[in-house]
């Protein structure tokens, strides 16, 4: 390999002491990291779910699920404070709100909101804070998401070994009010402002599903328009998945089978992100086998890398990997 093929390969991978500064800053805004959150003293978490069980899942539900829910459980602390409340995670909430209260009582707290500061699981878990004890029918906008007093992150409001199950939608008719379960009587037609905004969302949303079995957690099914994609967040160290996957590329065996075509990665706070070309004219639930397949594959790689180093051809193949990032569209 020449020099520079090696000075690009390097400058794809995320230095461990922190963002590159010409890259885009992690935070989402589009803005380099050395003009965004890399130029004051508000210094930016790289890996902001770190620490919890559900890690990938929250990552997913963050950058690329359109339109999902899923409950959270609280620890003890928080669940006082909820006073037997029902308190749920949104990929988006009407008006890009940072939490809102329904009028039942459920809270639901917004992950694809603005980010306020370095520390996305600071914003999420202030917002959560407010909504633990918010009336029925109030609504943070994203605005007031720095408010209450003293640090707070996700992590010191729930369960760190909680599991997150994702119910995805294939629209946003749940941000409707529901008819009274008790009298029967009809929720209120959505006004005309209401209504624009919501045929807007379900316009632009691309059909996903999750997609579950053994050994199994944060992989999406995405229907990208031209292809189906396969995007799988991986909760172990980048250097790490990359060698394993590099050790599978060389052995022909980093597809999930007929019908699909490894086409790179992408990071999403602090975790890679694997991405497969997949047959569009194949159902969803036909990937779950061949993903839990792979799923063991990958793990007895990982497990093997202590005992073998790569080869030269494996390591070409980390290379190969490396450079080939995933834009999401």
């Amino acid at each position: 390999m020449s020099k520079k093929t090696r000075n690009r390969a390097r400058a794809t991978t995320q230095s461990s002491d922190g963002p590159n500064p010409r890259q885009p800053c992690p935070c989402g805004s589009g803005k380099r990291y050395k003009a965004c959150h890399g130029s004051g003293d508000d210094v930016i978490v790289l890996r902001p779910f770190e620490g919890l069980t559900a890690e990938c899942d929250l990552v997913a539900m963050r950058e690329f699920v359109p339109s999902g829910i899923a409950e959270l459980t609280l620890n003890a602390e928080a669940k006082k404070l909820a006073d037997g409340r029902t308190v749920q995670l949104a990929s988006v909430l009407p008006g890009a709100a940072a939490a809102l209260v329904r009028p039942n009582g459920t809270v639901w707290v917004g992950m694809q909101t603005q980010t306020r500061t370095g520390d996305i699981s600071g914003d999420i878990g202030r917002a959560l804070r407010w909504g633990l004890t918010a009336e029925a029918g109030e609504m943070l906008p994203v605005s007031g998401a720095t408010l209450g007093e003293g640090p707070v992150r996700l992590q010191d409001l729930v369960v760190a070994d909680m599991t997150l199950e994702v119910t995805v939608h294939s629209d946003f008719s749940w941000w409707l009010p529901e008819d009274d379960p008790e009298t029967g009587e009809a929720a209120p037609a959505p006004n005309a402002e209401v209504a624009a905004a919501l045929e807007h969302a379900n316009n632009v949303i691309m059909p996903t599903e999750a997609v579950r079995g053994e050994g199994i957690r944060g992989a999406y099914w995405v229907d990208a328009g031209d292809k189906a994609h396969l995007r799988w967040v991986r909760p172990e160290p980048e250097e790490q998945l990359l060698a394993a996957l590099a050790r599978l590329s060389a052995a022909d065996q980093i597809s999930l089978g007929e019908g699909s075509k490894y086409v790179g990665a992408f990071r999403a706070h602090g975790l890679l992100v694997p991405v497969w070309d997949l047959d569009k004219e194949m159902h969803v639930k036909e990937w779950t086998a061949p993903a839990e397949a792979f799923a063991k594959l990958l793990t007895t790689t990982l497990s093997d890398l202590d005992k073998t180093p790569l080869t030269d051809a494996e390591r070409r193949a980390r290379d190969a990997i490396a450079g080939r990032q995933v834009t999401l569209r």
